[in-house]
């Protein structure tokens, strides 16, 4: 018996990278996985079949059952053609990963819309699409997990990112409130701020000298984890995997400062003044 055996798992950008190894890994543990990738460039210019093909084939060729998917996730009609498709060929939806990506990596001043809108859509756009989507399906069952997958760079920022780093600042944020209003559904939806060397990271200075330290086989057990029952009371949570680290990422607010005087209305000096304090974790 596999963690996953029976559960129909829907994984986005699946033919590569972190996507991959977490499809392979499902599937050994007995799921049954809708392989989903658009098959394009990492900036995601262009689309080819080979990429989830080659990946259910492999699945295949272990014992494992799996689907391919073609769809592109940044638009609502694509992520809803992408949770049919798994509907159509396993009859339910237990689990969906939210994993497609592209990088347009460019300085705030340099980068242009269309820039700024095509990694918005991806990651964004796309993560609210499908979760949206797998969401009916899972209120209607009354159970599943959502993992969707944020980054450092969304919780404290990365130069050259803006665009990257903003969808997956939103992603935390809906990840929140999607696990507060779902959890009455018996939904869990949870995050995964990875650091891996992938396709999308293999020429970042920081990888250059990196082969199986920061890898994705690293990543793919915290997908699983998140995925099946041992995680049946996480939710709302954010586990940040980084080689052998695994870590929690939490929003820490200061004890802050009250003002008793003058009705508590601080003035703008008085914040300077006492900045350090207010401040202080």
């Amino acid at each position: 018996m596999g963690l996953l055996d029976g559960k129909v798992t829907v994984i986005t950008g699946a033919g590569n990278g972190i996507g991959k190894a977490s499809a392979l890994l499902f599937a050994r543990e007995g799921a049954h996985v809708l392989v989903n990738d658009l098959g394009g460039a990492r900036d995601g210019a262009g689309s080819s079949t080979s990429a989830a093909d080659t990946v259910v084939a492999e699945i295949r060729a272990a014992g494992g059952t799996a689907e391919p998917n073609y769809d592109d996730v940044a638009s609502k009609e694509g992520a809803e053609a992408v949770i049919g498709k798994a509907i159509s060929a396993f009859g339910r939806v237990d689990v969906l990963l939210s994993n497609a990506g592209i990088l347009r990596d460019k300085t705030l001043l340099k980068m242009s819309r269309e820039e700024w809108q095509a990694v918005l859509d991806v990651h964004l756009n796309g993560t609210f699409f499908c979760t949206q989507a797998a969401a009916q399906k899972m209120k209607e069952q009354g159970s599943g997990s959502i993992i969707n997958t944020t980054s450092v760079s969304g919780m404290l920022g990365n130069f050259g990112q803006a665009n990257y780093a903003a969808a997956k600042a939103g992603i935390y944020g809906l990840t929140r409130t999607a696990s507060i209003e779902l959890q009455r559904y018996g939904v869990r939806v949870n995050a995964v701020a990875p650091i891996a060397k992938t396709r999308l990271t293999e020429d970042l200075p920081m990888f250059e000298t990196i082969e199986d330290t920061l890898s994705p086989a690293h990543v793919a057990p915290a997908h699983l984890f998140l995925a099946s029952n041992l995680s049946h009371d996480v939710t709302g949570v954010v586990l940040a995997v980084a080689g052998a680290r695994v870590s929690v990422f939490k929003v820490v607010e200061s004890p802050g400062k009250y003002k008793e005087s003058e009705g508590g209305v601080w003035s703008a000096q008085e914040i300077a003044d006492h900045f350090e304090s207010i401040s202080k974790v």
